[in-house]
């Protein structure tokens, strides 16, 4: 599998093994940027496929523990012969897991806004705050986006905003 390209952007063949991610210096920001009202329509559609994910990644998880723990108990009795057709089983049933979360975070990250953290439900929308490239950032559960954190500040630094939609107008791109 393959990388992650920037803040939580993932690229085709991701791992969700590399959860959470990590920052990536080289990161640009989106040629889409957001405003409330637009990202706060894409909400229920990201809390579908993101509850869709983060069930699998679950799943993943799982079987990463019994394949961890079939591999000890080969190593503790060795010489015995393996149990090859059950683990190659739940080895095929992982990458199909895999896929499909990485079907889930694209179908996401197609919209334009940026899968920070599965484990948390962390997903941030590209906008522009006070004239300064931002991003409006929303947790899983939260009803509306009321927050939003500068570009390298993450879920930690997030600040409440206030009542007003950002300062940009729908759907502007940012090479014009």
């Amino acid at each position: 599998m393959s990388g992650i390209g920037g803040p939580g952007i993932l690229t085709p063949g991701f791992s969700p093994d590399r959860w959470p991610l990590t920052p990536d210096p080289c990161y640009h920001m989106a040629e889409k940027y957001f405003n409330r009202r637009e990202a706060e329509a894409l909400l229920p559609m990201i809390e579908h496929h993101l509850e869709q994910a983060r069930e699998q990644k679950e799943t993943i998880d799982h079987l990463d523990m019994e394949l961890a723990r079939a591999g000890a108990r080969i190593m503790m009795l060795g010489g015995s012969i393996p149990p090859y057709k059950e683990l190659r089983a739940k080895r095929s049933q992982r990458e199909s897991v895999v896929a499909a979360v990485e079907e889930s975070v694209n179908k996401i990250q197609a919209t334009g806004c940026v899968v920070k953290d599965l484990d948390e439900g962390l997903v941030d929308f590209p906008s522009l705050i006070q004239g300064q490239e931002a991003f409006l950032c929303w947790k899983l559960g939260e009803e509306r986006i009321t927050y939003w954190h500068g570009l390298e500040e993450g879920f930690a630094g997030r600040k409440p905003l206030d009542n007003s939609p950002p300062e940009v107008p729908p759907s502007p791109t940012r090479f014009q």
